[in-house]
């Protein structure tokens, strides 16, 4: 259990992906470009070995964004993608309901 002051803490931000690649050398990483409507940021996932990266081109997804940067293979993550796993094990991407401007605060 955490504190609701803890909770308050997190913000998560709709973000629209631009931009989908593989990281070279890696079968996992997948670099992400997303527009959060103030800022894009660049943002790893290891998503790779369930999406082809254009699948994500044009996505609104959640992301946590008040993460510190962190280094993975040489590049800066600047996030985390929130996602859930189906009953297999695959990730799912989860999306507003509707179209909502990238950088909308989750409440």
């Amino acid at each position: 259990m955490i504190q609701l002051e803890d909770f308050q803490k997190i913000e998560i931000k709709i973000g629209q992906v631009l931009v989908a690649e593989k990281v070279p050398g890696s079968d996992k990483l997948l670099r992400l470009e997303v527009d959060f409507g103030t800022e894009k940021r660049q943002i790893l996932t290891a998503m790779a070995e369930f999406f082809d990266a254009t699948y994500f081109i044009g996505k609104e997804i959640p992301f946590l964004v008040n993460l510190p940067f962190r280094k993975i293979r040489g590049l800066e993550s600047q996030g985390m993608i929130l996602a859930v796993d189906d009953e297999n094990g695959k990730p799912v991407l989860l999306h507003p309901e509707k179209e909502v401007p990238p950088g909308s605060l989750l409440c």
